[in-house]
């Protein structure tokens, strides 16, 4: 049996921020970060963006306490008994806490019917999976056309692979983009060497002469040789919910239910990212967010207040991508259903577009458009009814 001052469970970004964020606070407690990957914390972003570009692996790692800091790797939580402040491992270890941080993250949602060989893109073995692909000539079909898709399909066509993008949606990120730039950038991944087959919801794969045959509803058939899906994720949330901890309603993201200092409804246990449903002022609304900024911010604060600090959480994060020539921050609501106006400085490859409901701006979309990012926060903050008309050149376009 083992004690720790703090154990964090889970091994991600928000776990290594938060330790370093005990330790700003805590120069001597103890820490534990235990992890059911093998690695210790990355940079997830590089997984599709950097590492495919020339950044080597080595340089992915992320930053962790120099003392005072366990590693237990490979070794997954299994329960978690806060009467007796204590948590046991899958391997049978007992490690008692002081206090407790759920850093779980969340699990790649699945297809009921892909093969075992389907690679559901999220951890560096997933990565180094494709990159064992590279420089076979084959035909590598990307299940998805959101965040994960779009920048899989880049890195691949990047790397002079055959990648084929299938989705149901009518454009590459049409959840979040307005429908003219979702259906502009089907063609701009074309014209860098990706087949994109938009409107395929796929049903079925079968094998078929060594590869796989994905089947759409509509009876299309798209041959494949190996099969990556980035289809979303589902926070997990098992763990806490069987040590009793509340788990927030599905319109609130349906993550850890945690109070603006980021604390479960149950004493000295907290939740930070992925994992974590949080009150975001500036939207007035609850909301679980999946990107980096908000799972290093999170993170980081977490292991603040859980060493002393008693300020809340109020940051409002923000996330990026780069699509080969194109790239994009964005932050608040960018959700395609809302209303939008788009100022371009020229038509789909440099502006902003606001995403509007009532008028108000909720979210903010900075097209090749740089630097802007706080004022574009400020701007959604203010909650002012704005015209188009007003909002034409509000926030400058910085190439």
């Amino acid at each position: 049996m083992d004690f720790f001052h703090y154990l964090i469970i889970g091994g991600g970004m928000t776990a290594a921020a938060a330790a370093l964020g005990i330790r700003e606070n805590d120069p001597t407690g103890s820490i534990a970060i235990l992890s059911d990957e093998s690695h210790r914390p990355y940079d997830r972003p590089d997984l599709s963006k950097k590492l495919w570009t020339g950044k080597s692996e080595d340089k992915i790692w992320r930053k962790l306490p120099a003392e005072g800091l366990t590693l237990r790797l490979g070794d997954a939580a299994a329960v978690i008994e806060p009467s007796r402040k204590q948590v046991t491992t899958a391997s049978g270890a007992t490690l008692v806490y002081q206090k407790l941080l759920l850093a779980t993250g969340g699990t790649p949602r699945k297809l009921p019917f892909a093969p075992p060989e389907t690679v559901y893109f999220r951890t560096l073995d997933d990565y180094r999976a494709l990159r064992a692909w590279q420089g076979q000539g084959r035909r590598i079909g990307i299940i998805g056309g959101g965040f994960i898709g779009s920048e899989i399909a880049a890195a691949l066509a990047l790397n002079g692979e055959k990648a084929v993008m299938v989705f149901p949606e009518v454009g590459i990120g049409a959840r979040l983009f307005p429908a003219g730039l979702a259906t502009f950038l089907n063609d701009y991944y074309r014209q860098k060497g990706v087949d994109v087959l938009p409107g395929l919801e796929i049903e079925a794969i079968d094998r078929r002469d060594g590869s796989f045959v994905l089947m759409a509803k509509d009876g299309q058939e798209v041959m494949v040789d190996h099969i990556v899906a980035g289809i979303g994720i589902r926070p997990n949330t098992a763990l806490a919910q069987s040590a009793g901890i509340e788990i927030a309603r599905p319109e609130q993201g349906g993550g850890i239910l945690v109070d603006d200092h980021l604390r479960t409804n149950l004493p000295d246990i907290y939740a930070a990212g992925d994992v974590a449903s949080f009150y975001e002022p500036a939207l007035g609304r609850w909301t679980r967010v999946e990107h980096e900024d908000n799972a290093v911010s999170m993170g980081k604060h977490a292991g603040s207040v859980m060493a002393g600090s008693t300020a809340p959480y109020t940051h409002q994060s923000f996330f990026f991508s780069d699509l080969f020539d194109l790239g994009y921050e964005a932050v608040g609501e960018v959700d395609s259903r809302l209303e939008t106006y788009a100022a371009w400085v020229e038509p789909y490859r440099q502006g902003v577009v606001y995403y509007l409901k009532d008028q108000l701006v909720r979210g903010v979309l900075l097209w090749n458009t740089w630097g802007q990012l706080q004022p574009a926060r400020d701007l959604i903050a203010a909650a002012q009814p704005l015209t188009p008309a007003q909002l034409k050149r509000r926030l400058p376009v910085k190439a």
